[in-house]
């Protein structure tokens, strides 16, 4: 299939490279630079998911040329590049450009993300990583648009209310998300999914980490409760250790095994 071609002043972006792109820097005002309007909009959504592109060369000026045009789109505030953008989550899923900026794509086109990303979400044939990522757009939502805290909100705790179904790194994702958002009202569900043990806590710590994030114990109350679950381990260990039976001088001692 020959390339896809660009006109002017979209095809300007084939050009820019790594310019405006490194990290802390601001995104240039694209509108403003190459006058782009609402009718350049479904040139920049084709430039964004056009794969030919995004895995051009490492080298080649091409292959930023989608990052450049999915930030036009944010700024846009597009909301034709919603549904075109999540199509492509799974062939982008080890692009880390792609994961860190959709966040802020999403929160600047503004909430009228939030319904097909509540799908995405919720859609337990994506994969990992891809809902990861429509987690953190959830968080980015709420945090730059106060008016759809709750919303963003609910979304993720009603998520989390099926950690039966959901991997415990996915709940752990979900926890790590209410975190961000500093959603001390959804203790009690995070709570029930500890008790049940389907959290995963290398991505936000165990149900103490949680409760300390979110602020609601302190620093003391954490110190305490750790000594109590250390002292607890071991008077469950040293009971597990009483309980065998002990080995008399005709017992049969286990075999060091032989190396290969």
């Amino acid at each position: 299939m020959a390339p896809i071609t660009y006109s002017p002043p979209v095809n300007a972006l084939l050009q820019l490279g790594e310019k405006h792109i490194h990290l802390g820097e601001e995104w240039p005002d694209y509108a403003k630079l190459y006058d782009f309007t609402a009718e350049h909009i479904p040139d920049l959504i084709q430039m964004a998911i056009d794969q030919d592109l995004n895995w051009a060369p490492a080298d080649s000026p091409e292959v930023w040329a989608p990052l450049h045009a999915w930030r036009a789109l944010g700024q846009l505030k597009a909301e034709a590049a919603i549904e075109p953008l999540l199509s492509v989550f799974h062939v982008m899923e080890d692009s880390d450009w792609f994961s860190e900026d959709m966040p802020n794509v999403f929160a600047l086109i503004g909430p009228a993300t939030i319904p097909p990303v509540r799908a995405f979400l919720a859609d337990s044939e994506n994969a990992f990583y891809c809902r990861w990522t429509a987690a953190s757009i959830l968080v980015k939502l709420g945090q730059t648009h106060p008016q759809v805290r709750a919303d963003c909100l609910a979304i993720l705790e009603q998520q989390l209310e099926q950690y039966s179904k959901n991997s415990p790194m996915f709940n752990g994702v979900l926890i790590a998300s209410l975190m961000d958002l500093e959603a001390q009202e959804s203790a009690p569900s995070i709570e029930r999914a500890f008790a049940a043990k389907r959290v995963d806590p290398s991505i936000a710590g165990d149900w103490i980490d949680v409760q300390y994030g979110l602020g609601l114990i302190s620093r003391a109350e954490v110190y305490d409760l750790r000594r109590h679950v250390d002292a607890e381990k071991l008077r469950s260990k040293a009971s597990k250790v009483g309980a065998e039976p002990t080995k008399g001088f005709g017992a049969k001692l286990p075999q060091k095994k032989k190396k290969r």
